[in-house]
């Protein structure tokens, strides 16, 4: 938000969260109900200018002085962006003698069964760089070729003479005993000491050597940059007055200190869009919401999650660098905890184009920050969705991203009436419409087909709208979906550097140790867990040293034979040889509720272990309905297009900030605030409850 610059004081306690997107920076600056936000353009080419400015920008408006801050919450793209653009360090990878191409057979099957020019997506490490050395370690964990360590050191010149800056080392069995990898490492750094280092046995301790050799790639891949990025950051913080606790934001929705994102980066791939499923959880839980349908869309990417019972859907892997956009196993896989949700590119800065059989097509790619749409009248040419809101009437020329920039409505018809009209015989109004039908129907099948794969029905959802253009297009979504309840919340514009304050800190661990249930060895088990426990404890101590704690176990079950697992939940405790008839009514019970029914007289093991130890959250505000109130009188008026009638009509223009607990009002209006818009559209009503939060109804 913009303001005077006032003069600052040092009272203590403020916490700061910054979330580095595409296109846009976002801040929140919060202590206690207090709160200032900032929004600026981001800087691709050196990231941390765009966040000093908004710093800057955030300590000017709220006054207080950069020795203040008591912690700084940070998520960023950069690592996102250097996986998906291939923009990372000369990586090399280590593994097992004869098992150097398991990156580049994958899972040996077709992810589209009848595409004869099927392509797949390229390892990061390419074949010239992946090196095997003598060594095995069976599945149990005995040593049947001790580590030739001179074939190790024998590397070191050809690493050099490659020009690597990065090593992954992925031996076939080292979830079982690290002792190889470890070693490894050990005469690496002894001759190479500045050379980074990733293991797998670290960064993904699990079964299936594929997706562990391909997330500690990624590791090793984007480690030299964030480390540099996140050392560097916090330098010009320090030397900008600001010294306080640097924590991150990991793709599981969880805080983790500076160190331990610099060395496992590949944990924050996700953490903007995580941050914004958090938010969500915790508006769900303030609105008792227990079916909600998280729908975050910023500047160049839209993300939904489902939340069932305050709880994001979670997942153990995800793909990042898809050959087909939609279709899973076209990419290269991650094996992290991470919230489940989909992601497209549909953002304010998606740009549209007509294809070859003069179909409007909107994204994925984007406009970004630089040059950025054409209205930004920043030398942006193309036409994107931002440029057709501005056309409908959805933005305030004036007051876009809290005044810091004019947007240029001319320039937007012009791009539209260009890119698009001229082509198709229509004014840029019907190009404009057409493009926004499109963005959003591309969003709304998105969530159709991710709810289909979670078995949910998206009709029994709420949805709960965030990021700068959610709230301009969430009601026409909600319509398509079948969805009649829409939370705009307070700060949405800038909904996923929100949710960072709302997360706790944690770490997730993962094990694989199998087990039988019916011979299984609870002292070996306990071992595990409890070493598991003390590692995670450790972690999240260095950064909560004096908080609360709690922990959740759980394991990964399946019948014997079987391809997949499924969660189980254990009890917060050492295990006993008595519980195993309890853990296996629990997975059948589990198993009946996913696939209809268990299956009698088999088996049942553990492949892996988990648990996850956080700090508690502190129990929120509920919002709640307030008294009904009549609006304002007499506001703004605004040229809105109407996609009925095809043409233009005076919509009532709300200002966010002045409307009160209870006001109540139908569309077709806009509530404007600094850094978005809430369209209601036609058909629809608007409430304000007591925190402040706007819900639509069809």
């Amino acid at each position: 938000m913009s303001a005077p610059q006032r003069t600052r004081t040092s009272a203590s306690g403020w916490r700061l969260a910054v979330d580095v997107g595409g296109t846009f920076t976002d801040l929140v600056l919060q202590r206690g109900e207090a709160r200032f936000t900032a929004k600026v353009l981001t800087t691709p080419r050196a990231p941390e200018e765009a966040v000093l400015a908004g710093i800057e920008q955030i300590l000017d408006a709220s006054g207080a002085a950069a020795d203040s801050l008591e912690s700084m919450i940070f998520g960023t793209t950069l690592a996102t962006n250097a996986l998906i653009e291939r923009k990372g360090a000369v990586t090399a990878l280590i593994t097992t003698e004869g098992f150097r191409d398991v990156v580049e057979i994958g899972l040996e099957n077709r992810f589209s069964q009848y595409d004869v020019f099927l392509d797949k997506p390229a390892p990061l490490v390419p074949r010239r760089l992946r090196y095997g050395v003598p060594e095995r370690i069976d599945a149990a964990g005995r040593v049947r070729l001790a580590l030739d360590e001179d074939a190790v050191r024998a590397l070191v010149p050809l690493l050099r003479r490659a020009g690597v800056q990065s090593v992954a080392v992925a031996l076939l069995h080292s979830y079982v005993d690290p002792r190889h990898e470890q070693r490894i490492r050990e005469i690496l750094l002894d001759a190479w000491p500045e050379l980074w280092i990733t293991l797998s046995c670290e960064v993904c301790p699990e079964v299936r050597e594929y997706e562990r050799t391909s997330t500690a790639c990624a590791n090793a891949y984007v480690q030299p940059i964030m480390s540099g990025y996140l050392r560097r950051l916090q330098g010009r913080l320090a030397q900008r007055g600001v010294r306080c606790p640097l924590f991150l934001m990991t793709s599981g929705g969880a805080i983790t200190t500076l160190e331990r994102g610099a060395r496992e980066p590949v944990r924050l791939v996700e953490s903007g869009p995580a941050g914004g499923a958090v938010l969500a959880r915790e508006v769900a839980a303030q609105c008792g919401v227990t079916r909600a349908l998280s729908f975050d869309m910023g500047g160049t990417t839209a993300k939904v999650c489902f939340i069932d019972d305050f709880a994001p859907a979670e997942s153990r892997s995800f793909e990042f660098g898809r050959m087909y956009r939609f279709l899973k196993g076209s990419g290269l896989p991650i094996r992290i905890p991470v919230i489940e949700m989909v992601e497209i590119g549909a953002g304010g800065g998606s740009i549209a184009r007509l294809d070859e059989l003069q179909r409007v097509q909107v994204g994925p790619d984007s406009a970004g920050a630089e040059p950025g749409p054409a209205c930004y009248g920043r030398g942006g040419s193309a036409a994107t969705v931002t440029d057709a809101d501005a056309v409908l009437g959805r933005l305030d020329p004036d007051r876009f991203a809290g005044g810091s920039m004019a947007l240029d409505v001319a320039a937007a018809r012009e791009a539209l009436a260009r890119e698009l009209g001229a082509a198709l015989a229509v004014p840029a109004e019907t190009a404009a419409l057409a493009v926004s039908e499109i963005v959003e129907e591309n969003m709304a099948n998105a969530a159709r087909v991710h709810a289909m794969e979670l078995g949910k029905t998206v009709e029994d959802y709420t949805l709960i709208a965030f990021g700068g253009a959610a709230p301009l297009h969430a009601a026409r979504l909600a319509q398509k979906l079948g969805i009649r309840h829409v939370i705009v919340p307070s700060g949405a514009a800038v909904g996923s550097a929100l949710g960072f304050l709302w997360a706790p800190v944690a770490f997730h661990a993962v094990r694989s140790f199998y087990q039988r249930l019916d011979r299984i060895d609870v002292a070996k088990v306990n071992e595990l867990v409890q070493a598991m426990s003390r590692d995670a404890t450790g972690i999240v101590r260095g950064g909560a040293p004096r908080a609360r704690l709690e922990e959740q176990r759980s394991a990964f079950m399946r019948y014997v034979g079987q391809g997949h697992e499924i969660t189980v939940a254990l009890p917060a405790r050492a295990l006993r040889a008595a519980d195993a008839p309890a853990l296996r009514r629990d997975f059948e019970t589990e198993y009946a509720r996913l696939y209809g029914r268990a299956i009698p007289h088999l088996q049942v093991e553990v492949l892996s272990w988990s648990l996850v130890v956080r700090t508690r959250s502190k129990r929120s505000l509920p919002a709640k309905r307030a008294k009904l109130r009549a609006a304002p009188r007499a506001p703004r008026r605004q040229a809105l297009y109407d996609p009925r009638a095809q043409r233009f009509r005076d919509a009532a223009v709300f200002d966010r900030a002045e409307l009160r607990a209870g006001t109540r009002f139908a569309g077709p209006a806009l509530v404007a605030e600094d850094q978005t818009t809430t369209v209601v559209g036609a058909g629809c009503t608007a409430e304000v409850d007591t925190l402040g939060y706007l819900h639509l109804r069809r």
